[in-house]
């Protein structure tokens, strides 16, 4: 149940056309629904302005349809799917869904149009970087954002990124995504004026520590204005950048 309905169901009793306990049955109702491997939680869009998303790791495709199906019937217009290997996704009955094999996300439902104030830029330091990214950018992308991608633009090669400050200044908010020394962040971080989210990645050599190398560079960063969430989490990103983008006065 998103505000929307929340808001017709108040305007029905102020009309007296709905009883005010036919609308406290159909609100406690509406919090969660219990399909015993899952508490599928209605309410989170009315919470928090965005529905639940699921997380498809270690879930199996069963579950998967069945999470699905219990948003459907309740009236859920898009639903994502995170970190959906292949093999899964194939397996999982909703006819409507379709997979982005980069950022192993399942997507069911129609991506709004843009509402957001304006654009979020998110840039990688290499193209080993994208399937992150492109989780970053999907999940913006569905929460309704405007989202330009600047790929392989990190310090190795640091003029393919000051080709592109006139974007870079332009951004709303900047998702800045790097492994190995995760120095890409940094340099965002001095060049905009806009809030910077790090996204440290796994890719790297022995050294960088499976991403905590670049974690702890980015959390280290001497730029203001930027914020860093997990190692690869993409969606993290993505879902904060949107709750930026959208914030008015």
């Amino acid at each position: 149940m998103n505000k929307q309905e929340t808001l017709n169901i108040l305007e029905k009793i102020k009309a007296g056309t709905l009883s005010p306990e036919d609308a406290l049955s159909k609100l406690c109702t509406e919090p969660f629904e219990d399909l015993e491997f899952a508490k599928v939680d209605h309410h989170r869009e009315l919470r928090q302005g965005i529905p639940e998303v699921i997380y498809g790791s270690g879930k199996t495709a069963e579950q998967i349809t069945g999470i699905v199906t219990a948003m459907l019937k309740k009236g859920q217009r898009l639903i994502l799917i995170t970190r959906l290997t292949p093999e899964i996704a194939k397996q999982v009955q909703i006819p409507a869904l379709r997979y982005e094999p980069i950022a192993k996300i399942g997507i069911v439902g129609e991506i709004p149009k843009p509402s957001g104030i304006g654009k979020i830029v998110v840039a990688t330091g290499g193209t080993s970087d994208m399937p992150v990214a492109e989780e970053a950018a999907l999940t913006a992308e569905a929460l309704g954002n405007e989202v330009v991608r600047l790929y392989d633009v990190g310090v190795a090669g640091i003029h393919r990124l000051l080709s592109k400050l006139d974007v870079i200044m332009n951004a709303q908010v900047i998702i800045s995504i790097a492994g190995m020394e995760g120095a890409l962040t940094s340099v965002m971080g001095g060049l905009a004026d806009c809030p910077v989210i790090g996204v440290p990645t796994s890719v790297g050599y022995g050294a960088s520590f499976g991403g905590v190398a670049a974690l702890l560079s980015m959390l280290n960063s001497c730029a203001s204005g930027v914020s860093v969430v997990n190692i690869d989490n993409g969606f993290g990103a993505g879902y904060l950048a949107s709750i930026i983008n959208h914030q008015r006065g």
